[in-house]
């Protein structure tokens, strides 16, 4: 499914009439005034004020879970026997997200117009992904529009919870090392200065210990801004180079998968989104090679996109898939014997479901021994830095007392 990037959108608040003189107003996103006013001539309704909507500080984000929730709801609406416009209108008066009402607003005006749903939801290719995109054509040409978006949402929702299960287990760490971090600033630039001018009048040999976190409090005040402008510099950089850089991206995210411990998670975690999102598709009746393209964008791993794209290239030459995947080095032996027997007996979908299956609970598994490893060991190492700094301080008192 090819997407369409069309110009850039933007919210429009809106006021009007509709053909009885009733006052109507809300919020749309197009990419002009005078393509909204037409789309609200389509409706039946006259623009009297159309003004664009500034975007808040903090727009509320879109969620997968929101889409997910919006597409059972679709589903429910479609097997009643609810035309798609009249869906689309009722998820636009129900949901809360203001942003997500104006977009599905959007898909409604479209859909009216003569759009199929499919080329609709391109235009927002940044909500909706490529797997949406082409479940959805699917539905349309099968007719099983429904049983599709029921699917949609599944697995979005299966995504998901993997994808934060992965997620806090990196978060936890991060967060303990940036809370060390913070404190041991804290303590080396206000609290540590407090002690040295006690400890100049002491007139006695300080501790090593002591004079080591004398000098680097020293020097942590001696680069005060300067040090906080270098690292806000080094990170947007290193953000620019990543996302910009295919290359940089690739080694750095082949590298995230070398990690111990975390790097098997999440090797885990895009192996099961590669089992279960092609397990979709292919249920759906997309073609294999079509189905791959659509995985690769869904990995978010550069390592992983690029193995789907030579895996796909290598079965449109008529390589068996299993064959395909052992080439790149980069799937267990355990989930290539299941899929080389699904091809074999011809249940590819129910073996690439069941390898999801056991690689998610791989994951929950790892993830909850994982956090009963770090968070002692994380707690550990947070208090012995800390510990170390309150103690050079408080030696040559020990000391002192001693001697008096």
């Amino acid at each position: 499914m090819t997407r369409l990037r069309d110009k850039k959108r933007t919210v429009y608040s809106w006021q009007g009439r509709n053909s009885v003189g009733e006052k109507l107003r809300g919020d749309a996103e197009a990419t002009s005034p005078n393509l909204l006013r037409q789309a609200l001539r389509r409706k039946g309704i006259r623009a009297i004020k159309i003004s664009r909507k500034s975007a808040p500080l903090l727009q509320k984000k879109i969620k997968t879970r929101d889409i997910a929730v919006a597409s059972r709801q679709m589903a429910t609406m479609l097997s009643a026997g609810i035309p798609i416009a009249q869906s689309l209108e009722t998820i636009t008066k129900t949901t809360q997200h203001s942003r997500l009402q104006a977009i599905f607003q959007e898909l409604q005006t479209d859909v009216e117009a003569g759009t199929s749903l499919s080329i609709a939801l391109s235009k927002h290719f940044k909500i909706f992904n490529s797997l949406y995109v082409s479940m959805v054509q699917v539905g349309e040409t099968s007719g099983t529009l429904d049983q599709l978006m029921e699917k949609i949402a599944d697995h979005m929702e299966e995504v998901e919870a993997i994808r934060n299960k992965v997620s806090s287990a990196m978060w936890y760490p991060a967060t303990i090392i940036a809370v060390g971090i913070i404190v041991s600033a804290l303590i080396l630039v206000y609290v540590i200065p407090q002690f040295e001018d006690l400890f100049s009048g002491f007139g006695a040999n300080l501790p090593t210990l002591t004079l080591i976190m004398i000098e680097l409090s020293r020097m942590v005040r001696s680069l005060g801004v300067e040090s906080v402008l270098i690292t806000i510099f080094s990170l947007a950089l290193l953000t620019f180079t990543y996302r910009r850089f295919p290359k940089l991206r690739y080694i750095f995210e082949h590298f995230i998968l070398r990690i111990p411990i975390l790097g098997k998670i999440l090797q885990k975690s895009i192996v099961a989104r590669f089992c279960r999102t092609l397990a979709t598709l292919f249920g759906a009746g997309v073609p294999l090679v079509e189905a791959l393209l659509t995985v690769a964008d869904a990995m978010g791993n550069r390592v992983y996109f690029d193995a789907c794209v030579r895996i796909r290239k290598d079965v449109s030459a008529g390589k068996p898939m299993s064959t395909a995947m052992t080439m790149t080095g980069l799937f267990p032996p355990m989930m290539l014997q299941l899929i080389t027997t699904g091809e074999e007996s011809g249940e590819i979908e129910n073996m690439l479901n069941k390898s999801a299956d056991f690689y998610e609970r791989e994951v929950h598994e790892s993830v909850n021994n994982m956090s009963k490893l770090v968070e002692p060991l994380m707690m550990a190492i947070l208090g012995a830095i800390i510990g170390t700094l309150i103690i050079a301080m408080y030696l040559p008192i020990f000391q002192m007392s001693s001697i008096i």
